[in-house]
């Protein structure tokens, strides 16, 4: 039978509170326990020293006869003095995957083909609006237009 130490949900909607129980690492996370040997109120502020309540004798029994504690258990082991917890380090943790590396270039690349075409059409605007005016071409089109109409 594998033993486990973890914490067992209790409390109500929006107001957790848990028990730090053994139990066989096969059953419930509510559910059938071997032993409580302490209790965790996250609700209660850091400094409390209510907050993680824990029988230092029983978790040394429990883990001398093998018992593995989940990480959030191995915490407050370690906090208390009971087993060392080994640091763990994941520098790629907080690297995106692959897809959201690619969604991201995809992305990148359409602003960028974006500001090109804003650049042209802003300097198309520019050019037109320096290149010499028609409408003095049309003034005297405008004139013989006038003068077959009165004559």
């Amino acid at each position: 039978m594998a033993t486990s130490i973890r914490l067992s949900r209790g409390g109500s909607k929006k107001r957790p509170y848990y028990r730090i129980v053994v139990a066989d690492s096969r059953a419930p996370r509510d559910g059938k326990f071997i032993e409580r040997i302490g209790s965790y109120n996250p609700v209660l502020p850091k400094g409390d020293e209510k907050r993680v309540v824990l029988d230092v004798e029983r978790a040394k029994h429990w883990v001398a006869a093998g018992a593995q504690a989940t990480d959030r258990v191995a915490r407050f082991l370690d906090a208390a003095g009971v087993k060392e917890r080994i640091v763990r380090n994941n520098p790629k943790k907080a690297e995106p995957g692959q897809k959201a590396k690619d969604r991201a270039e995809d992305r990148a690349t359409k602003a960028a083909e974006a500001a090109e075409a804003a650049e042209a059409a802003k300097a198309a605007a520019a050019e037109a609006a320096a290149a010499p005016a028609p409408a003095a071409e049309e003034a005297p089109a405008a004139e013989v237009a006038a003068e077959q109409a009165e004559g």
